[in-house]
């Protein structure tokens, strides 16, 4: 899949389950530009034909990079600039003031990022307000979409 060389933004999957759910996320990075972080376990084949369609014929644009597990993400990526987001967060993510290199961190989709993953970097995590009290969470392509919009807002690139 196709590789730039210093992408302004990444966008970090962690443990993702749906697959239309990460193959229209791989559409918004390979139309924006930004490199897609898919960290296992994943819940679904590479192959899988729905997430193949979700992303369309985009795939070979989409900038991916594939890693087993969030230690191997890690040791990959040992000074990547963190911000976590998650349904339990409290400071909103417009309250941060993103980078070039930021990396856009979400969970997957009945669980989240992990209690101690958060807690490890919880003065990087944020959360989209919603003002429904009878929805606990949004759909995680449509977060991806809402955060990485308003970092590349920020970097004149929206």
């Amino acid at each position: 899949m196709h590789a730039s060389a210093d992408p302004l933004l990444h966008v970090v999957l962690v443990a993702p389950e749906i697959p239309p759910n990460t193959g229209t996320t791989a559409r918004l990075c390979a139309a924006t530009e930004t490199r897609l972080h898919l960290v296992g376990p994943l819940g679904f084949s590479l192959a899988d034909r729905h997430l193949r369609r979700a992303g369309l014929d985009y795939w070979p644009q989409v900038d991916v990079e594939i890693h087993t597990d969030w230690a191997n993400f890690r040791r990959q990526h040992p000074r990547a600039r963190l911000y976590l987001f998650s349904a339990r967060a409290e400071r909103p993510y417009t309250s941060v003031a993103y980078r070039s290199g930021d990396f856009l961190v979400f969970g997957g989709e009945t669980c989240g990022l992990a209690p101690e993953l958060l807690a490890r970097h919880a003065n990087r995590t944020y959360t989209i307000p919603m003002a429904g009290q009878s929805v606990r969470s949004l759909n995680l392509a449509n977060a991806a979409a809402i955060v990485l919009y308003e970092a590349l807002r920020q970097l004149g690139r929206a």
